[in-house]
């Protein structure tokens, strides 16, 4: 498959899919959680509270791991595993941009100062089981 056929299907996979893992570096080990994301192209968004132990996990380790896509019956989901860094982003702007009424239940709306956002940049990304295809990677 070649790299802009792995890119759309990466596109697709990300775009269909809001809710994921990701995993954080909390005392060199992994912390995973399940979250909501959006995104600009590859770049990934999750809203999250500032103050959090996520937060303060990115900002000692910029290094995060987000899987999604395995969310029907799981033995035939194909997925993308992202590995990347993470930054504290707190555009008004872009927290506009992917405010969802649900937040409602953690915050005031979208100019609280406690709603951040992740910002994911990936630096691999990987796609996991493909009709049975070994697992492919899109080059960034």
């Amino acid at each position: 498959m070649s790299q802009q056929d792995l890119k759309k299907q990466v596109m697709k996979i990300i775009s269909d899919h809001r809710t994921g893992v990701l995993s954080t570096v909390e005392n060199n080990k992994p912390h995973s959680r399940y979250m909501t994301f959006y995104n600009e192209d590859i770049t990934l968004f999750t809203p999250t509270q500032a103050d959090t132990e996520k937060v303060d996990e990115i900002e000692k380790n910029r290094s995060v791991s987000i899987l999604l896509g395995y969310e029907d019956k799981g033995q035939s989901d194909t997925y993308v595993e992202i590995s990347g860094t993470s930054i504290i982003n707190d555009s008004q702007h872009l927290k506009k941009q992917f405010w969802d009424e649900s937040f409602n239940k953690w915050f005031e709306g979208p100019e609280d100062p406690n709603y951040v956002l992740l910002q994911i940049q990936p630096e691999t990304i990987r796609i996991l089981n493909n009709q049975g295809e070994p697992p492919q990677e899109l080059h960034l």
